[in-house]
């Protein structure tokens, strides 16, 4: 009987289909045919082959932004500030004698004379070598109150200190003080002035961008080892700052502190507002308010530390702040332009910071935006800061 070689042709390519899906792994599906007759040619017979998909699992997934590393505790003491024995009295027999030192809180910051008064009467002599500044009155002017006891006249007086807030600022780093003198004089013997016992008044997070990129903001310790675990701070004190972004899966980065405001709580554009870095990186404080404020000299491209002097808000009881600061990244191998700098009132010696008092650059209101030239922006804040008044007390010069 002849051979039916259409029958051969089929059973040879199916032998060889069966192979194929071995040896590759990948899964073949021939479609339906006609079942085959003898009658039909060689030549006509057709078949399709489908890919279904490959075996192999896809495993690459898109990095996770890591967390934050827990800090190790540590011994941390909020350092009290001292009382400052700044106030002198002497009780004549006809009037007082009162001295200031201009360094009235003990912190270095000396006080304007206009800012005090004696009942109301000026400062009449300033002894500028030894800062002080030096108060006058008769027993019977300058606001004192008389009181009679049994075996004593009494003239009180009251030593005002009100703090002006910085021109063009609303900010004060000083407390407002009432200091109570008394001169006591006993009814039947000689003028005797006993020590002055005064009386003290006080004025009644981190944000992702895009990239993976996540901006912070710390309050450090003093050795900036650690985050600093507590809020309060004394007028005086310095706050240490650092800034910092965290890269992943990015070229090296170079972190600028844009602009920063300190206001009463988180509202970036609730009254009152203080700005204190401004002009795309130019630290202003110190300009403004002769403070102690400026930036420190870089140790990585990825933090920027800079140290303010604590205030407080005039008139603000609370003594709450809040710090929101714009913070940008550029490339670690970018040039430092007007744009993207860190210039501190006093050290201005790069060309750069020429500008810090007209203007820099094109200033953006963005606070999270990618802009063109491998730079991001990133708003971070820390708060709320509860900065405290200093006591005082005074003492009698005999």
């Amino acid at each position: 009987r002849p051979w039916d070689w259409s029958v051969v042709v089929l059973v040879a390519l199916r032998e060889q289909w069966n192979s194929i899906q071995g040896s590759n792994g990948v899964l073949f599906r021939r479609p339906q045919q006609a079942p085959l007759t003898s009658n039909l040619a060689p030549s006509s017979i057709q078949s399709k082959q489908e890919l279904l998909g490959p075996v192999k699992e896809l495993v690459w997934k898109f990095p996770k932004v890591q967390e934050e590393p827990v800090q190790p505790d540590f011994n941390f003491k909020l350092q009290q500030p001292r009382p400052s024995d700044s106030v002198a009295v002497q009780c004549w027999e006809n009037g007082v004698h009162v001295e200031v030192k201009q360094d009235f809180f003990g912190t270095g910051q000396l006080l304007e004379p206009s800012l005090l008064s004696l009942g109301g009467c000026a400062v009449v002599n300033v002894d500028a070598a030894a800062k002080v500044l030096i108060f006058h009155s008769a027993l019977q002017e300058c606001g004192s109150q008389f009181m009679v006891t049994e075996n004593e006249l009494v003239y009180i007086f009251t030593l005002d200190y009100r703090p002006a807030a910085f021109q063009s600022t609303p900010i004060v780093r000083s407390s407002g003080a009432t200091v109570g003198i008394k001169c006591h004089y006993p009814r039947r013997h000689n003028v005797s002035s006993n020590e002055v016992q005064p009386a003290w008044i006080p004025y009644a997070s981190t944000q992702v961008a895009e990239d993976i990129l996540a901006f912070s903001l710390k309050i450090m310790t003093d050795d900036w080892m650690f985050e600093r675990p507590s809020n309060v701070f004394f007028l005086g004190d310095v706050l240490n700052i650092q800034a910092s972004v965290k890269q992943y899966n990015h070229v090296p980065l170079r972190i600028f502190v844009d602009n920063c405001v300190a206001t009463r709580d988180p509202n970036v554009k609730s009254a009152p507002m203080y700005s204190f870095i401004e002009n795309h990186g130019c630290l202003t404080d110190a300009k403004y308010t002769g403070s102690i404020s400026k930036f420190l000299p870089r140790v990585q491209d990825d933090k920027l530390q800079f140290q303010l002097e604590a205030f407080r808000f005039q008139q603000e009881s609370s003594g709450a702040i809040y710090i929101t600061c714009l913070l940008k990244a550029s490339a670690a191998s970018a040039q430092v332009d007007e744009n993207h700098k860190s210039c501190s009132f006093r050290a201005n010696g790069n060309e750069v910071c020429g500008c810090c008092d007209t203007s820099c650059g094109l200033r953006t209101d963005s606070v999270l935006t990618k802009v063109p030239g491998f730079q991001w922006e990133g708003k971070a804040q820390v708060g709320p800061l509860q900065v405290w008044e200093i006591q005082l007390k005074a003492k009698n010069v005999i």
